[in-house]
Protein backbone atom coordinates (compact mmCIF):
# COMPACT_ATOMS: atom_id res chain seq x y z
CA UNK A 1 0.00 0.00 0.00
CA UNK A 2 1.29 3.68 -0.92
CA UNK A 3 1.41 6.35 1.15
CA UNK A 4 -1.42 7.66 -0.25
CA UNK A 5 -3.21 4.87 0.44
CA UNK A 6 -2.72 4.64 3.88
CA UNK A 7 -3.22 7.85 4.13
CA UNK A 8 -6.81 7.56 2.93
CA UNK A 9 -7.51 4.31 4.75
CA UNK A 10 -6.37 6.02 8.39
CA UNK A 11 -9.10 8.73 7.26
CA UNK A 12 -11.12 6.28 6.94
CA UNK A 13 -10.88 4.10 10.46
CA UNK A 14 -10.45 7.52 11.33
CA UNK A 15 -13.71 8.74 10.53
CA UNK A 16 -15.91 5.18 11.67
CA UNK A 17 -14.05 5.66 15.20
CA UNK A 18 -15.61 8.98 15.76
CA UNK A 19 -18.92 8.37 14.55
CA UNK A 20 -18.89 5.07 16.48
CA UNK A 21 -18.99 7.35 19.56
CA UNK A 22 -21.98 9.13 18.10
CA UNK A 23 -24.12 6.28 17.17
CA UNK A 24 -24.90 2.57 16.71
CA UNK A 25 -23.13 0.09 14.63
CA UNK A 26 -26.25 -1.04 13.43
CA UNK A 27 -27.39 3.02 12.74
CA UNK A 28 -24.15 3.64 11.10
CA UNK A 29 -24.07 4.02 7.33
CA UNK A 30 -21.84 4.01 4.73
CA UNK A 31 -22.75 7.19 3.40
CA UNK A 32 -21.82 8.37 7.12
CA UNK A 33 -18.27 7.39 6.89
CA UNK A 34 -17.74 8.63 3.66
CA UNK A 35 -18.87 11.99 4.37
CA UNK A 36 -17.13 12.34 7.63
CA UNK A 37 -13.60 11.05 6.33
CA UNK A 38 -14.41 13.31 3.17
CA UNK A 39 -13.86 10.66 0.29
CA UNK A 40 -15.92 9.70 -2.77
CA UNK A 41 -17.87 6.74 -2.34
CA UNK A 42 -15.73 4.93 -5.01
CA UNK A 43 -12.89 5.39 -2.75
CA UNK A 44 -14.19 3.83 0.31
CA UNK A 45 -15.18 0.84 -1.88
CA UNK A 46 -12.07 1.18 -3.21
CA UNK A 47 -10.67 0.15 0.06
CA UNK A 48 -13.54 -1.94 1.81
CA UNK A 49 -16.36 -3.75 0.69
CA UNK A 50 -18.47 -3.00 3.55
CA UNK A 51 -18.97 -1.22 6.86
CA UNK A 52 -18.15 -4.65 8.45
CA UNK A 53 -15.13 -5.35 6.11
CA UNK A 54 -14.30 -2.23 7.61
CA UNK A 55 -14.31 -3.11 11.41
CA UNK A 56 -12.54 -6.46 10.66
CA UNK A 57 -9.99 -4.86 8.83
CA UNK A 58 -9.63 -2.06 11.86
CA UNK A 59 -9.76 -5.33 14.30
CA UNK A 60 -6.76 -6.75 12.22
CA UNK A 61 -4.25 -3.72 11.97
CA UNK A 62 -4.75 -2.95 15.95
CA UNK A 63 -3.97 -7.23 16.22
CA UNK A 64 -1.52 -7.50 14.04
CA UNK A 65 1.36 -6.43 15.27
CA UNK A 66 0.34 -6.48 19.07
CA UNK A 67 -0.30 -10.39 18.87
CA UNK A 68 3.31 -10.66 16.67
CA UNK A 69 5.12 -13.62 17.65
CA UNK A 70 8.07 -11.86 17.85
CA UNK A 71 8.35 -9.26 20.40
CA UNK A 72 10.98 -6.49 20.07
CA UNK A 73 11.89 -3.59 21.81
CA UNK A 74 9.59 -0.75 21.28
CA UNK A 75 9.72 3.29 22.41
CA UNK A 76 7.66 3.08 24.92
CA UNK A 77 8.88 -0.53 26.19
CA UNK A 78 10.72 -3.30 25.80
CA UNK A 79 9.95 -7.12 26.20
CA UNK A 80 12.21 -8.48 23.85
CA UNK A 81 14.30 -10.38 26.28
CA UNK A 82 10.99 -12.19 28.21
CA UNK A 83 9.17 -14.84 26.97
CA UNK A 84 6.76 -15.84 29.93
CA UNK A 85 3.00 -15.85 29.42
CA UNK A 86 2.39 -12.75 32.03
CA UNK A 87 5.43 -11.24 29.86
CA UNK A 88 3.19 -11.63 26.51
CA UNK A 89 -0.07 -10.60 28.15
CA UNK A 90 1.52 -6.85 29.67
CA UNK A 91 3.18 -6.58 25.87
CA UNK A 92 0.08 -7.30 24.48
CA UNK A 93 -2.30 -4.82 26.88
CA UNK A 94 0.52 -2.13 26.34
CA UNK A 95 -0.53 -1.55 22.74
CA UNK A 96 -3.92 -2.47 23.86
CA UNK A 97 -3.80 0.77 25.49
CA UNK A 98 -2.28 2.84 23.16
CA UNK A 99 -4.79 1.99 20.75
CA UNK A 100 -7.63 2.68 23.40
CA UNK A 101 -8.84 5.62 21.93
CA UNK A 102 -10.09 3.35 18.92
CA UNK A 103 -11.41 0.40 21.34
CA UNK A 104 -13.51 2.76 23.13
CA UNK A 105 -15.32 3.75 20.24
CA UNK A 106 -15.67 0.64 19.23
CA UNK A 107 -16.59 -0.81 22.59
CA UNK A 108 -19.37 1.37 22.76
CA UNK A 109 -21.52 -0.28 20.71
CA UNK A 110 -23.03 -3.43 19.68
CA UNK A 111 -19.86 -3.73 17.25
CA UNK A 112 -17.96 -4.35 20.73
CA UNK A 113 -19.24 -8.21 20.46
CA UNK A 114 -17.50 -8.23 16.92
CA UNK A 115 -13.69 -7.09 18.39
CA UNK A 116 -14.27 -9.21 21.35
CA UNK A 117 -14.73 -11.92 18.37
CA UNK A 118 -11.39 -11.05 17.16
CA UNK A 119 -9.36 -10.34 19.95
CA UNK A 120 -10.57 -13.98 21.62
CA UNK A 121 -9.54 -15.56 18.16
CA UNK A 122 -5.95 -13.94 18.40
CA UNK A 123 -6.35 -14.90 22.40
CA UNK A 124 -6.19 -18.43 21.86
CA UNK A 125 -3.46 -18.70 19.67
CA UNK A 126 -1.39 -17.11 22.34
CA UNK A 127 -2.61 -18.99 25.15
CA UNK A 128 -2.53 -22.11 23.22
CA UNK A 129 1.51 -21.91 22.39
CA UNK A 130 1.82 -21.04 26.59
CA UNK A 131 -0.55 -23.88 27.96
CA UNK A 132 0.04 -27.20 28.30
CA UNK A 133 -2.26 -30.28 29.16
CA UNK A 134 -2.89 -30.64 32.67
CA UNK A 135 -3.46 -33.97 34.77
CA UNK A 136 -7.16 -32.92 35.98
CA UNK A 137 -8.31 -30.09 33.38
CA UNK A 138 -8.02 -30.72 29.68
CA UNK A 139 -5.99 -28.50 27.70
CA UNK A 140 -9.35 -27.43 26.08
CA UNK A 141 -11.15 -25.77 29.15
CA UNK A 142 -8.22 -24.43 30.44
CA UNK A 143 -7.43 -22.60 27.02
CA UNK A 144 -11.51 -21.48 26.69
CA UNK A 145 -11.32 -20.19 30.39
CA UNK A 146 -8.19 -18.00 29.88
CA UNK A 147 -9.16 -16.61 27.08
CA UNK A 148 -12.64 -16.23 27.84
CA UNK A 149 -11.76 -14.29 31.57
CA UNK A 150 -8.32 -12.16 30.03
CA UNK A 151 -11.10 -10.83 26.81
CA UNK A 152 -13.29 -9.86 29.60
CA UNK A 153 -10.41 -8.23 31.53
CA UNK A 154 -9.81 -6.37 28.38
CA UNK A 155 -13.28 -4.84 28.45
CA UNK A 156 -13.76 -4.25 31.93
CA UNK A 157 -9.98 -2.42 32.01
CA UNK A 158 -10.74 -0.08 28.70
CA UNK A 159 -14.41 0.58 28.91
CA UNK A 160 -14.18 1.16 32.98
CA UNK A 161 -10.60 1.19 34.55
CA UNK A 162 -7.96 2.97 32.02
CA UNK A 163 -6.51 4.59 34.97
CA UNK A 164 -4.48 1.10 35.87
CA UNK A 165 -1.50 0.11 33.76
CA UNK A 166 -0.97 -2.85 31.46
CA UNK A 167 1.33 -4.31 34.60
CA UNK A 168 -1.38 -3.52 37.39
CA UNK A 169 -4.13 -5.53 34.67
CA UNK A 170 -1.77 -8.08 34.05
CA UNK A 171 -0.92 -8.88 37.99
CA UNK A 172 -4.67 -9.01 38.57
CA UNK A 173 -5.38 -11.14 35.79
CA UNK A 174 -2.54 -13.26 36.88
CA UNK A 175 -3.52 -13.10 40.61
CA UNK A 176 -6.94 -14.12 39.66
CA UNK A 177 -6.83 -17.64 37.38
CA UNK A 178 -4.94 -20.19 37.38
CA UNK A 179 -3.37 -21.45 34.59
Amino acid sequence: MDRRQRKTRNAIFQAFTRLLEQKTYSALTVQDIIDEADISRSTFYAHFETKDELLKAMCTDIFDHVFSHEIMSEEHHDFSDKDSLSDHITHILCHLQEKQQTIKGIFSGECGEIFMRYLKEYLYQVFDRQLTDGEVIPKAYRLNHAVSSFAETVRWWLKEYSEYSPEEISRFYFESVDI
